[in-house]
């Protein structure tokens, strides 16, 4: 048993996110160059035992692919092949920029803070994943 995993993935940043060891609350972890996302995962899953990735899936409000439904999807195709042990669930992704965003503001986050599009990033991993837990309550 290890710990879930929130990607909010992008095609310049990736935010990350994780679980407490209890699976119970979602935190921002870091925001990675996309480039770097599998090296940074590989390391981070040789040292910390990790039993599910939760990705953000993008749709629009038709529930219908964007732009970057076809990079998602490819990267999760990757990711399978990386880590074949380590299950894998997309969770609709629309608003969570826009939560993140609030969550910010609500939590007191000075505004130059908040304008880093980095935080935006790993806090909207960390609603993807918070997402997942309210609705999968046991695993």
């Amino acid at each position: 048993m290890g710990r879930i995993l929130g990607i909010d993935y992008g095609l310049k940043r990736t935010g990350i996110a994780t679980t407490d060891p209890m699976k119970i609350i979602a935190s921002p972890l870091t925001t990675v160059p996309t480039k770097e996302i599998f090296d940074f995962l590989t390391d981070y899953c040789s040292k910390e035992p990790v039993e599910r990735f939760v990705i953000g899936m993008p749709k629009n409000l038709r529930n219908e692919d964007t732009h970057a439904t076809a990079a998602v999807t490819k990267f999760i195709n990757k990711l399978k092949k990386l880590f074949p042990d380590v299950g894998i669930n997309e969770v609709d992704e629309r608003f969570t920029s826009k939560i993140a965003f609030s969550a910010m503001v609500e939590g007191g986050m000075k505004k130059k803070d908040r304008r880093n599009k980095a935080n935006i990033d790993k806090v909207s991993a960390a609603v993807i994943l918070q997402s997942y837990l309210d609705c999968n309550p046991s695993f």
